[in-house]
C-alpha cells in the first residue's frame, strides 16, 4: 500500500464531473504488418494484458481515507478484470474522420470510474472511410487519469505497451512474481495512519508554504530589481475562459517533421517554437474569423517537465507550468515566430525561478476534505472570470520515440495525444513527435469551439502560410543565386 504523492492526490481533489482529470491518446494501426496481416481483438488484449502485468500501478486503484482526512492510497484491486477496463466498439458507417473523432471527443469526455484501476483502453474498428488510413487498420484510444502519469511518463507507458518489432518472441510472463500482493486496508487502520501523518505532514506543509512565501518574495525582489522580467499579466481572455462544460470536441492536424525543422532552421527557432507558432496563428485566424481577435497578445500555458530540471522523486507526476505570450497579435508569421521563439526562452529560464512553476502543488498539500469542496465552489461560481490574467490555451509538446512501434504486430502509423480542459481554460493542444511525423490535437469545451473542422482549417493555413513565408522565400531565393551562378559559368 503506497500512498500518493503531493502532485498526484492533487489531481484526484481536482476531479470535477465537467473538468475530468484524465489525459489519453488515439493511435491508428495498420494490421498489414502482424503476422496473417490480421489482427484481431483478443490479440490485443492479450498484448495489453501481458504488459500491464509488467506495470503493478496499472492493477492497483485509490483508498479514499475516510473523512477525506489525508491523502489516498493505492492499493491492488482484488476484482481487477482486464476485460472491464480493455473494450471493443466500432464506427457505424461510412466509418470517416470526424465521426472517429466525435466518438473520441465522446469517450474522452466521461470521467474514469474512480473506484477501479484508473484507466481505460477503446479498440475501435470500421475505420473505412479516411483518406491516407491503410485499408483494414483500427484504432486504441487509451485514458488514464493524471495521478497515474504526467506527459513524459504517458510516452514511456505507450513504449511500454509496444513491441519494436512486429513479430518479436513471445515472453510468457510469471505474473505471480510481478503483481502486487496487497491487502484492503481497514478505516482504523487508514485514519490511524492519517493521525499520524496529521503531525509529520502538517510540519512538512508549513515548512513548504513557508518556502513558497519565501519563493514569492524573493521573486517580487529580483523583478523589482530587474534581475528578473516579470510576467505579462494583462494578457485578454477569450471565448476560451468562460464555463467549461462536460462535452468535448477533438480535431487533429498531421504534418511532416522536416518541414517543421525546415522552418526551425529558416528562422534559427525550435522545433517548439515552430510549433507555438502554428498554434497561435491558429487562434489568430479563428478569432479572426468570429470577429473576437483581441488587439493584444494571448496568453498559453506550457506543461514543463520537471524530471530534467529538479532532483527526481517517486511520484508519478513531475509536472511544472509556466505561462508565455504567443504573440497573435502580430499578423507576419516571421516576427510572429521570433516574437515567440524570444519570449518562450526567457519564459523558460526563468521558470525555476519562478515559485509559480510549482502552484498545482498547493492542490495536493491541503487535505481533500478541504480541497475538493474548494475546486467544487471555484468551477461551480465561475471564479476564474476574477482571475486578472486569462490563459486561452494549454500547448504541451511530447517528443515519442523515432522508431516504428507495434501492437500485437499492427505497426502504429499515427499518434495523437488529448489533454484535459480546466475550469479557467477550455482549450488544450498537444504536440506529439513520432517517427517523421508531428500531430497537433486539439481538445476543447463543445460550446466554446462548435466547429473544430473550421479550427483545424485555421491551424492548416497558419502552417502553410508560415511554411510559404520561411521556407519558399529561401527556395525562391536560392533558385535565383543558382540561375544566375550558371548564367554566369555559361557567359564565362
Amino acid at each position: 500500500m503506497k500512498q500518493l504523492g503531493t502532485l498526484d492526490s492533487a489531481f484526484v481533489n481536482l476531479e470535477n464531473a465537467a473538468t475530468p482529470q484524465h489525459v489519453g491518446g488515439l493511435g491508428i494501426y495498420d494490421p498489414a504488418s502482424a503476422p496473417g496481416g490480421f489482427v484481431r481483438f483478443k490479440d490485443v488484449l492479450s498484448n495489453f494484458d501481458n504488459r500491464l502485468s509488467k506495470l503493478p500501478l496499472f492493477r492497483t486503484r485509490l483508498v479514499e481515507v475516510p473523512g477525506g482526512l489525508d491523502r489516498p492510497y493505492w492499493v491492488e484491486d482484488e476484482h481487477y478484470d482486464v476485460e472491464f477496463h480493455i473494450r471493443h466498439i466500432a464506427l457505424p458507417r461510412p466509418g470517416d474522420w470526424r465521426q472517429l473523432w466525435i466518438q473520441v471527443a465522446r469517450l474522452h469526455s466521461r470521467p474514469i470510474d474512480m473506484k477501479r484501476p484508473l484507466w481505460e483502453v477503446y479498440v475501435i474498428e470500421g475505420l473505412d472511410n479516411i483518406e491516407g488510413i491503410p485499408e483494414g487498420a483500427f484504432a486504441i484510444y487509451t485514458k488514464m487519469h493524471h495521478s497515474l502519469i504526467d506527459g513524459a511518463g504517458g510516452a514511456t507507458f505507450m513504449s511500454a505497451l509496444h513491441d519494436f518489432e512486429a513479430d518479436p518472441a513471445f515472453d510468457q510472463l510469471d505474473k505471480s512474481n510481478t503483481i502486487i500482493r496487497d491487502r484492503q486496508p481497514s478505516q482504523a487502520e487508514l485514519l490511524a495512519r492519517s493521525a499520524l501523518n496529521l503531525f509529520t505532514g502538517s510540519v512538512r506543509n508549513m515548512r513548504s508554504i513557508g518556502s513558497t512565501v519565501s519563493d514569492l518574495a524573493k521573486y517580487g525582489l529580483a523583478i523589482g530589481k530587474k534581475e528578473l522580467q516579470a510576467p505579462d499579466i494583462n494578457a485578454p481572455k477569450t471565448r476560451f475562459n468562460g464555463k467549461v462544460g462536460p462535452h468535448r470536441v477533438a480535431e487533429a492536424l498531421m504534418l511532416e517533421l522536416k518541414h517543421i525543422k525546415e522552418i526551425k532552421n529558416a528562422t534559427g527557432s525550435t522545433v517548439n517554437d515552430v510549433c507555438l507558432a502554428i498554434v497561435s496563428g491558429g487562434i489568430r485566424n479563428y478569432l479572426e474569423q468570429k470577429g473576437e481577435l483581441p488587439e493584444d497578445s494571448l496568453m498559453a500555458g506550457i506543461p514543463l517537465n520537471m524530471r530534467t530540471r529538479t532532483a527526481e522523486t517517486d511520484e508519478k507526476n513531475q509536472v511544472g507550468s509556466t505561462f508565455s505570450s504567443i504573440h497573435s497579435d502580430i499578423e507576419d508569421p516571421l516576427e510572429r515566430i521570433a516574437a515567440i521563439a524570444a519570449s518562450t526562452k526567457v519564459a523558460k529560464e526563468d521558470a525555476l525561478k519562478n515559485p509559480m512553476v510549482n502552484m498545482l502543488r498547493v492542490s495536493g498539500f491541503m487535505v481533500p476534505a478541504v480541497t475538493k469542496p474548494l475546486a467544487r465552489i471555484w468551477a461551480r461560481n465561475e471564479l476564474s472570470r476574477f482571475l486578472p490574467v486569462g490563459v486561452s490555451t494549454v500547448v504541451t509538446n511530447v517528443p515519442g520515440p523515432n522508431f516504428p512501434l507495434y501492437c500485437a504486430g499492427a505497426e502504429m502509423v499515427r499518434y495523437y495525444g488529448l489533454g484535459l480542459l480546466t475550469p479557467s481554460c477550455g482549450l488544450f493542444h498537444a504536440i506529439f513527435s513520432s517517427n517523421g511525423k508531428v500531430t497537433l490535437t486539439v481538445l476543447a469545451d463543445r460550446n466554446m469551439m462548435p466547429d473544430p473542422e473550421v479550427y483545424k482549417q485555421c491551424l492548416q493555413d497558419a502552417f502553410d502560410e508560415m511554411y510559404a513565408a520561411a521556407v519558399g522565400s529561401r527556395k525562391k531565393a536560392n533558385a535565383k543565386r543558382s540561375k544566375r551562378a550558371t548564367a554566369t559559368e555559361a557567359s564565362a
